[in-house]
């Protein structure tokens, strides 16, 4: 049967046809493209700074990133259980606020005698209300539609993601390269400020599962989440080859934002906009998202885009020079990669969402981000020293090598054979009648 079927007004939530038709809905696509925009300025912004500004080392860098990063192994396991108590509108904006009076601390003085350790302080708090900001609107969009409009209402929301990828690098790039860095960090918090403001006026009030049926106590309830996703064969393998993409990637963007500035000698500007090529390439997976998994199957899409986005980055060490050549080659590369991962981004979701019953999903993005995310601190580590000893061109061979390990692993996984339709999961987490292909 198809991915879901229609909520009815018992579910409490719309049963419109019209995914745009649902105000709430593109309030929250409009607030959370402004979140992602300021996300993935700030998230060039600190690195160039450090490298460009402060010469931070291969291993400074790598700490830099790893410090960012490790919310998602802190807080990951938790923050699901307790989104799913709270409404998710109430999460998101909160996190917005947060975001915004951290940058904003850093424009009103921090970054006046910014080192490390003060780019450390702001980057693990950006990451740590980033983690509760993603999980929160990946369970708003299963409160506020109904389950047919999953798939549009993921490719509507991973699409502004990719509008952000698109503007954030070369934005960021640009005012750290041009300006400064306490004017780049005001544009980010500019841009959770708009979020917060837009996300604010959802106005449906979120039904959330009853007390009764939940754990009284929040580890149990991580522990019922962690279970759930174990037990379920295709969200262990999402969580399998998430650990392994996010590892070696993360580690991979160690080097590699070495390798522009130091070993191809691009400027900030340039550095940019070869990063903000994955955008219009992640807009083109957002696309293809809503319509490849249903005439050639999930399985299929999955196995290929992966192989292709990832094996993209096999390119970069070959490289050499600033020449135009150079830059419109990683500019090449960033799109295919952006295509490839985006396609994959939103059919897991899709997989993910029509798999989980409504009471569990915040508890299972978040397990997931916990599993598959949590190893990115360690692998921005790695990548810092396999620079500091391979060499930054060896050691981002080595961990571009490593990235195809992820569509290895989903070939050789229930993914893989997932066909055009696969089943959903109940409110009470049993498999409904499905039609799963090979």
């Amino acid at each position: 049967m198809p991915l879901a079927s229609s909520a009815g007004s018992g579910s409490g939530r719309p049963t419109s046809s019209s995914l745009w038709r649902n105000g709430d809905f593109r309030r929250l696509w409009m607030g959370q493209t402004a979140s992602q925009l300021g996300e993935h300025t700030t998230l060039v912004i600190l690195p160039l700074f450090a490298v460009l500004t402060l010469n931070a080392s291969a291993g400074q860098l790598g700490v830099l990133r790893a410090v960012g990063q490790a919310p998602l192994l802190l807080l990951s396991r938790f923050v699901g259980a307790w989104v799913d108590r709270w409404r998710t509108r109430t999460v998101m904006v909160l996190t917005d606020v947060g975001r915004t009076l951290a940058l904003g601390a850093a424009v009103a003085g921090l970054l006046g005698w910014l080192g490390l350790p003060a780019l450390f302080v702001v980057a693990f708090t950006v990451g740590s209300l980033s983690v509760f900001f993603d999980v929160a609107y990946q369970t708003s969009l299963v409160r506020l539609v109904t389950h047919d409009q999953l798939v549009r209402g993921n490719s509507a929301l991973e699409g502004s993601r990719s509008a952000a990828q698109i503007g954030g690098p070369a934005l960021g790039g640009a005012l750290v390269s041009l300006l400064s860095a306490p004017i780049a960090a005001a544009t980010g918090a500019l841009f959770f400020a708009l979020s917060s403001l837009s996300i604010r006026r959802i106005h449906r009030v979120e039904s959330i599962p009853d007390d009764s049926e939940r754990p009284s106590r929040t580890w149990r309830r991580v522990c019922e989440g962690l279970r759930f996703v174990v037990g379920q064969s295709l969200l262990r393998a999402v969580c399998l080859a998430s650990a392994a993409f996010q590892f070696f990637f993360a580690a991979t963007m160690t080097g590699y934002l070495l390798f522009l500035p130091r070993e191809l000698h691009l400027s900030g500007t340039a550095v940019g906009l070869a990063l903000a090529a994955t955008g219009p390439g992640a807009l083109l997976g957002s696309l293809l998202a809503a319509r490849l998994p249903r005439r050639f199957g999930y399985g299929a899409v999955l196995v290929v885009a992966a192989a292709i986005g990832d094996g993209a980055f096999l390119a970069v060490p070959a490289l050499h020079g600033s020449s135009a050549v150079t830059v419109l080659a990683l500019i090449a590369v960033s799109f295919v990669f952006g295509t490839g991962g985006q396609l994959v981004n939103v059919t897991v979701m899709t997989v993910r969402q029509a798999v989980t019953p409504y009471r569990m999903q915040g508890r299972a993005a978040a397990t997931i981000t916990f599993v598959g995310m949590g190893l990115a601190p360690l692998g921005a580590l790695f990548g810092g020293f396999l620079a500091e000893e391979w060499g930054v061109r060896g050691g981002l061979l080595m961990t571009a090598v490593g990235m195809l390990l992820s569509p290895v692993l989903i070939a050789l996984s229930p993914l893989a054979r997932l066909g055009r339709h696969f089943v959903q999961v109940s409110e009470r987490g049993d498999l409904e009648d499905g039609n799963k292909t090979a």
